[in-house]
């Protein structure tokens, strides 16, 4: 048997027990007892690249040693792909935002689109991906594998995602052209008073901070009814704490107090203005107080006003409940929101590490429920449907005076 059937023989043995390092050092041991053309002989049995042979020869002779636990130098073996790929992640993340879902209340998120569809997509704009690494970078983006049971709610309209294109279109193309393009919602109406809040904060062990055993309304606190605004290019909100009801009158008189506060001063060139909204509520695609007082508000400040609402049953994807109202809960968790100032100042105290920041103010105006709006203020209202549905997507312009 010749000397390089025996190190064949060996290095098939050994092969599955050996870590790279172990392996290049083994056959740089082989190569010089085997003597002149043992170097050859090795590659040849092992399959080994003469580069990696002479490393561990280089290795063995001078003795350079790698920090306990490392295969290999720092910077050693193949670059990430979005070091090769530049834009990679931000390319991934164009494709699926359109899509993705979520829990507001959870950094998790979810995507209607395969892996496979995905890599191929990207294949198209010049990143060649295999569907394995799509699906890493997916996780690693916060992505999770969610069942069947967790991308349905409400209602399902035909037109439903493509809705949610439409949407982001429009979102992308406001801000584009440096106009302001906002997300706006109701968050969740809250007791004020020492009521339990859900949630754990930290405090000195066995002292938890006493609450109410039962949540009734307690007539002198009142409630809080939060209303925001999330400026979706400069990634900073706005909230109004009411005190009254959450009418439409109230949505839009808080449109108008961040406009004035934030919005103008941010986009003095701003000639229209993209509110994305839910399709119920007091800001529903239905309600013609909303629409009447969008008329106002665009009268009062020149701007055309263009309106998309989110499909129905679909409001935890509205990007405020994402981008602004969860990290108002998490903010405040475990702590009873014992005041309308308390709640205010925790509101104004949200901060993230991507650069939220947020303003708050009260408000303790009256909203009184049931306003009518009669057929007459309709038809005074300058409202053009867009052709793709026009109840949710429409543009109400400034009336000439």
């Amino acid at each position: 048997m010749s000397d390089e059937e025996i190190v064949r023989r060996k290095y098939a043995a050994l092969r599955a027990v050996m870590d790279e390092r172990s392996r290049r050092i083994w056959a740089a041991t082989e190569a010089k007892a085997a003597g002149h053309g043992g170097f050859s002989a090795v590659v040849r049995a092992t399959g080994m690249s003469s580069r990696t042979l002479a490393r561990g020869v280089r290795e063995l002779e001078v003795g350079e040693a790698l920090p306990p636990g490392r295969v290999r130098w720092p910077g050693g073996g193949r670059k990430p792909a979005t070091l090769l790929l530049p834009g990679l992640p931000e390319a991934l993340e164009h494709l699926v935002d359109p899509v993705s879902r979520g829990d507001p209340d959870s950094p998790l998120r979810w995507t209607c689109e395969s892996t496979r569809r995905l890599a191929t997509e990207l294949a198209e704009r010049g990143f060649d991906v295999s569907h394995t690494l799509v699906a890493q970078l997916l996780h690693e983006a916060g992505y999770s594998l969610q069942a069947n049971r967790k991308t349905r709610e409400g209602s399902h309209h035909p037109d439903r995602n493509a809705q949610f294109e439409h949407i982001n279109r429009q979102v992308q193309r406001h801000v584009r052209r440096g106009q302001p393009a906002i997300s706006v919602d109701t968050k969740k109406k809250e007791l004020v008073g020492d009521f339990k809040n859900a949630g754990r904060e930290w405090r000195p062990k066995g002292r938890p901070e006493e609450v109410r055993v039962h949540d009734f309304l307690d007539k002198t606190l009142g409630k809080a009814i939060p209303y925001g605004v999330y400026d979706m290019a400069r990634n900073a909100g706005w909230v109004s704490v009411g005190i009254d009801h959450d009418t439409a009158t109230f949505a839009v008189a808080t449109i108008r107090r961040w406009w004035r506060r934030m919005g103008k001063r941010a986009y003095p060139k701003a000639r229209s203005l993209l509110i994305t909204a839910d399709s119920g509520g007091s800001n529903g695609s239905r309600v013609r107080l909303w629409k009447w007082e969008l008329q106002r508000l665009a009268d009062e400040i020149g701007l055309a006003i263009q309106v998309s609402h989110l499909p129905p049953g679909t409001s935890k994807w509205n990007k405020i409940e994402h981008r602004l109202f969860s990290f108002i809960t998490r903010n405040w968790r475990g702590r009873p929101l014992l005041s309308h100032a308390t709640i205010v100042n925790l509101i104004a105290s949200t901060r993230t590490h991507t650069g939220l920041r947020v303003r708050c103010e009260l408000d303790q105006q009256p909203y009184p429920p049931k306003t009518v709006v009669t057929d007459q203020q309709m038809q005074s209202i300058d409202l053009t449907p867009d052709n793709f549905h026009g109840e949710w997507n429409y543009t109400i312009r400034p009336r000439r005076k």
